[in-house]
């Protein structure tokens, strides 16, 4: 079914997570070009805009017929501004396209619902939990062309990290070198090797499986290459944490669900069921004491970091049934 046009109405781009964002108002104003390409295109911040600029900016041009106005921020928009910004829903003008960019929560609440009620279209961005990010990245390489398994897009989130646009532009790094084919583990380390075969994820791994000799490697490694002492511990509170909602969830519970409730992909469930068989309630409780009291040292309550994470993998280890 072939795209409305996006004359003649407004598309509500709604959500924190940026990257979305921008390229939903890309789509939309691409989608304008290719219907008239000498449209007029404007952004233009809300909290710049009143009335009379409004006015100005959805009026007719001297220099094109159609034209697209993109709202960024809607809310920071004066609310003296508001009421025309809703007449553009409710009375559209035929040969204007207009795409309001919101980041979310309840500021300009209100006017959002209005825009909702007047069925103009609407693009959510919502941030993406951890668990999903390899999802992401593994997606992302299939619409650049290339290929990954999921295992591989694990690897290159702990590598690049959380931010969504830092994992956008590493798999296109990947696609590009790699002319669209399988990319394995072995071209990730290649390119953020610095990164990725240290991490505060592999040294969490190896406490909570209790290989501590391992662990302690990885963290003094981790250390020597500048990976942030609070990663670390946030690192291993979250596994622990993970652990716990592993060992205490309803045994029939469906392996999507226990994803989800756990917070991690589904395949990740094998390696963390490993973990889990030297793990109890107790223990798990304990753990995230030692972490807690490591995590203060390290944000400035203990003067040598180092020797605060080394006692937190040491404690984590010994929590863990033998």
């Amino acid at each position: 079914m072939p795209q409305q046009s996006p004359y003649g109405r407004v598309v509500l781009v709604n959500g924190p997570e940026t990257l979305l964002a921008d390229r939903a108002v890309a789509t939309v104003v691409a989608r304008a070009r290719a219907e008239d390409d000498q449209v007029e295109v404007t952004e233009t911040e809300a909290a710049r805009l009143d009335p009379a600029r409004l006015a100005e900016l959805t009026g007719q041009s001297l220099f094109a017929s159609r034209r697209v106005l993109v709202l960024r921020d809607l809310a920071d928009l004066p609310a003296e501004s508001a009421p025309a910004v809703a007449r553009l829903a409710t009375q559209p003008l035929p040969d204007l396209a207009v795409v309001v960019v919101h980041p979310g929560g309840n500021r300009g609440k209100s006017l959002l619902d209005q825009l909702k009620a007047a069925k103009v279209e609407v693009v959510e961005c919502p941030p993406y939990k951890a668990w999903e990010l390899p999802q992401f990245v593994a997606a992302e390489t299939r619409r650049l062309g290339g290929a990954m398994d999921a295992g591989v897009a694990q690897v290159l989130v702990d590598s690049v990290g959380h931010d969504l646009r830092a994992l956008a532009s590493a798999v296109a790094q990947l696609v590009a070198d790699c002319d669209g084919g399988q990319i394995t583990a072995v071209e990730v380390r290649r390119y953020f090797g610095g990164r990725a075969e240290v991490t505060s994820f592999a040294v969490t791994d190896a406490a909570l499986a209790g290989r501590t000799g391992h662990a302690m490697e990885q963290l003094r490694w981790a250390m020597s290459t500048g990976v942030a002492p609070v990663l670390i511990t946030s690192a291993l509170a979250s596994g622990l944490r993970g652990l716990g909602k592993l060992i205490t969830a309803a045994p029939a519970m469906p392996e999507a669900q226990l994803a989800r409730e756990v917070g991690v992909p589904p395949w990740k469930l094998k390696s963390m069921r490993a973990q889990a068989r030297g793990w109890d309630a107790g223990g798990i409780a304990h753990a995230l004491t030692v972490v807690a009291t490591a995590d203060a040292a390290v944000k400035g309550a203990a003067d040598d970091a180092g020797f605060a994470l080394e006692q937190a993998v040491l404690g984590v280890s010994r929590s863990r049934r033998s």
